[in-house]
């Protein structure tokens, strides 16, 4: 589609937002959103005709671009079948993006718990898993994001927490493996996967493995930082889980529906969780929708004893005939595998390429479509280009690098001092050409480096 520009149309729509519209996580007064006029595939539009590569994904739910006709279509015969219906009862759609689901999750994960997105996903996985054992302690990751609803912005491991944090949760932080930035003095994958799992471990055992419930890990982490986890990690963490009686939580809200060039990023490791939450890319957040997969033990606990939480919503026919359209567009499309093939014969290469010509550029890491690249002042010392949770004039080097970005045609992701490379799974090769964008952009950070 061609954007037609209107100015006028567009500065409308933007002094509408700015007089009702209470934008998350910003200073109201202090932020100016773009007003976008459209979408279709992996590109949008302002009211002034300027299209914008999509390399943020929407919030990295686009995995199959926008306005894919025949997801639209489902929801558009969904809704003139049956536009909603209360979740105690047994409908098509809601059956079906169940039974799609499932096939496709890893192991015995074959009860599904639909929620509305995937922050709510998280409060209830806890919920299931503190059921289940009897314990109220949760372990999570320093360097992750589980959502921003009470329990789950808690569990959360960045600063988004701290505003919330009430100290009251029963969350018990650990750091998890990140070799670049090693809290263990490792210089080797195999030495980061060992200390790693003993520092687990340990605080496993100074809290008292009796009042554990559940460890929680994005399978690969998301906005902290894309930091695949080194071999042989998410396979340790899952024999802890078993020694203790601890249950093994994978949030792939982020990382799931072929993100990471697989269905789901576990397949990557092959490991089974005995919990599993997911959104996003279930159904390219075309209507929200999440989920907990559950595994047979857990589900087992709720046979005869109802499980004591729900929603209005979960499994609302839209979003479930929207997942539905979804899930077959990217079977049939073979849009997991493109993710994929892109990632290891174009993304990763491109981007390591950049990496040689910017000494702005500490560390490139991803799989897939899921990429990130960590910027610094100098590699050596590998100071980040701007301190953590850097903002105002601290931030500037980031801010100069996005302002960049945008200029020539690519819409990024930038978080701390990283930008993630995170298109639409079905992006064509042709389409990755904001590579020349990015190019063009660490340019600006590398005047910021010694």
């Amino acid at each position: 589609m061609t954007p037609q520009p209107n100015p006028d149309a567009g500065a409308a729509v933007k002094a509408a937002d700015r007089a009702h519209v209470f934008h998350s996580w910003s200073a109201q007064d202090l932020i100016d959103p773009l007003a976008v006029a459209g979408a279709e595939g992996s590109y949008f539009w302002d009211y002034d005709g300027k299209r914008y590569l999509d390399f943020t994904s929407g919030l990295v739910y686009t995995n199959i671009g926008y306005q894919h006709p025949k997801v639209v279509a489902a929801i558009q015969e969904q809704a003139a079948t049956m536009t909603t219906f209360a979740p105690a009862f047994a409908i098509e759609a809601r059956s079906e993006a169940a039974r799609l689901i499932a096939e496709r999750t890893p192991g015995d994960l074959d009860k599904i718990f639909f929620t509305n997105g995937g922050a709510d996903a998280v409060e209830h996985a806890v919920r299931m898993a503190r059921l289940h054992t009897g314990r109220p302690k949760v372990l999570s990751a320093y360097r992750s994001y589980h959502g921003g609803t009470q329990q789950a912005v808690n569990i959360t491991g960045d600063p988004r927490r701290w505003a919330s944090d009430g100290a009251a949760a029963g969350v018990v932080r650990f750091w998890a493996p990140f070799l670049y930035r090693s809290r263990f003095y490792a210089e080797t994958e195999e030495q980061e996967t060992a200390r790693a799992l003993e520092h687990l471990e340990t605080t496993i055992a100074f809290e008292g493995p009796g009042t554990v419930a559940a460890i929680i890990l994005e399978t690969v982490p998301g906005t902290a930082g894309i930091m695949v986890p080194p071999p042989g990690y998410l396979a340790g963490v899952r024999e802890i889980c078993d020694k203790y009686g601890i249950v093994f939580v994978l949030d792939e809200v982020m990382a799931g529906f072929g993100r990471t060039g697989e269905w789901f990023a576990a397949d990557l490791f092959g490991v089974v969780p005995d919990l599993l939450t997911f959104a996003k890319g279930v159904n390219s957040g075309y209507v929200p929708l999440g989920g907990v997969a559950i595994s047979q033990k857990i589900a087992e606990t709720f046979g005869k004893r109802p499980y004591p939480g729900g929603l209005t919503y979960s499994g609302h026919p839209l979003a479930c005939a929207a997942a539905v359209a979804t899930i077959n567009v990217m079977a049939e499309e073979g849009v997991v595998e493109n993710a994929k093939r892109l990632g290891e014969s174009v993304v990763g290469p491109a981007l390591a390429e950049l990496a040689e010509r910017h000494p702005s550029v500490g560390e490139v890491r991803g799989v897939g479509m899921f990429w990130a690249l960590d910027l610094v002042r100098n590699r050596e010392t590998r100071e980040p280009l701007v301190p953590y949770n850097a903002t105002g004039e601290a931030n500037a080097p980031m801010a100069a690098f996005a302002a960049a970005a945008k200029q020539h045609g690519v819409w990024p992701f930038v978080n701390m001092n990283r930008t993630h490379v995170v298109p639409p799974c079905n992006v064509t090769e042709a389409e990755l050409k904001g590579f020349a964008a990015l190019d063009a952009a660490l340019s600006v950070a590398d005047e910021y480096t010694a």
